[in-house]
């Protein structure tokens, strides 16, 4: 899937929090259709990073390039509309509501209605949602979480929460989605569940993906290319097979001396 289009171009960011670097002159790319994966130890700035990219840090020094679009001067919620799209490593969804609902509620982006004409839900507001929420189904059976479609998302397993962040975050119907450590806390099973909707997503939705994981076997499998971050540092990149045997990497995050 993937080309030599550029999709994403950071350029040099730094990002500090008082006297302490998170960032430090960071620059890597990613090309539209691949999974690029961003790993290093806990602390090393990879949150930070994605938090750059979709508006909620703006970087002192550098920019985030996303097409012709420069990220660093983008308002977060002017983000989204670009066609980005993220999953966090905490899970931020509306658990008072329905898994349903959580969907429904990323299509606002999308809605050309006036919120009057949805309270009446006649004429044109009435075919707007209804298209809406055909594809809010299609996601549903995409995700295999029909049984939990009415379910309240509080009240659902951590596992099945995931997933419903993940079918909220492709309801905004992304190019590329940010995904933040989206297997964190899960058992063997739901790796091999959230493994394989990241890879169809990919496949079969044409979806660039932007991974933050710390399952190195994972990354290793499915990453076409790693950037390695230390301290805020970028200490390596480069595909996975380079990134392995990369001494600065063997000593920094994957455990030998």
């Amino acid at each position: 899937m993937s080309s030599n289009s550029v999709l994403l171009n950071v350029e040099n960011v730094s990002l500090s929090f008082g006297g302490n670097a998170a960032l430090s002159d960071v620059g890597f790319d990613v090309k539209k259709g691949e999974i690029r994966a961003i790993i290093g130890p806990n602390g090393a700035g990879k949150t930070s990073m994605l938090n750059c990219i979709s508006g909620f840090y703006r970087p002192q020094n550098g920019r985030i390039l996303y097409k012709e679009s420069d990220l660093t001067q983008t308002p977060p919620h002017k983000i989204a509309p670009l066609g980005i799209a993220r999953t966090f490593q905490n899970i931020a969804l509306y658990t008072g509501l329905s898994t349903l609902d959580n969907l429904m509620a990323a299509r606002h982006i999308h809605m050309q209605q006036r919120a009057w004409m949805g309270m009446l839900y006649w004429g044109a507001a009435q075919r707007e949602e209804v298209a809406h929420r055909e594809v809010v189904e299609d996601i549903i059976d995409f995700l295999e979480i029909e049984h939990i479609r009415k379910a309240v998302v509080g009240a659902l397993p951590y596992g099945l929460r995931k997933r419903v962040e993940l079918g909220r975050a492709l309801a905004l119907e992304p190019e590329m989605l940010l995904l933040d450590e989206p297997m964190a806390g899960m058992n063997v099973e739901e790796k091999e569940d959230m493994a394989r909707f990241i890879l169809d997503t990919h496949e079969r939705r044409g979806v660039t993906i932007v991974l933050i994981e710390h399952d190195m076997g994972l990354v290793m499998d499915i990453s076409e290319r790693v950037v390695v971050l230390d301290f805020g540092i970028k200490i390596a990149d480069g595909v996975p097979e380079e990134i392995k045997n990369d001494e600065k990497v063997i000593q920094a995050y994957l455990g030998q001396e």
